[in-house]
């Protein structure tokens, strides 16, 4: 488990949360919301990007109980948009297709959840191996996406 005595890391233009309790969870948010508007994105996407990144710290409390989230301006092709990379060393997803499709979760989760998170940003990968953990990596761009 990770140390909760020193909870927020930056360096540069990156932003390293450690996430272990409910707490964590708030400061991520608050980091996110905070950076997405330093990039240049409405008030509203900045919402839905604090909001994939609670869902997101929210599973690292309660599936890994441990673990980060970072927070990284990204580029591509002229756009500006943010890089958040959710890492565990938890339990790992059995089956990520049942976690992250559209299937109806049976879990009775009142959270938006994997599937959730993907429908709130641009661009979703998931990684994850039973006993060394999962990583997310998301994007959200800040204006229309380009097909």
């Amino acid at each position: 488990m990770l140390a909760t005595n020193a909870p927020l890391i930056e360096i540069g233009e990156t932003t390293t949360v450690l996430i272990v309790a409910d707490r964590d969870i708030v400061i991520a948010r608050q980091r996110c919301r905070a950076m997405a508007l330093r990039l240049g994105f409405t008030p509203t996407d900045a919402m839905l990007v604090a909001t994939a990144v609670s869902e997101l710290a929210r599973n690292i409390v309660l599936y890994a109980r441990g673990g980060v989230i970072i927070l990284r301006p990204s580029d591509h092709e002229g756009r500006r948009g943010l890089l958040v990379i959710a890492r565990d060393e938890g339990p790992g997803i059995g089956d990520l297709q049942r976690a992250t499709g559209d299937a109806c979760s049976t879990a009775g989760s009142l959270g938006l959840g994997l599937r959730g998170v993907k429908r709130l940003m641009d661009e979703f990968e998931i990684v994850s191996a039973a006993g060394i953990g999962t990583t997310v990596c998301v994007k959200k761009f800040s204006g229309p996406v380009v097909s």
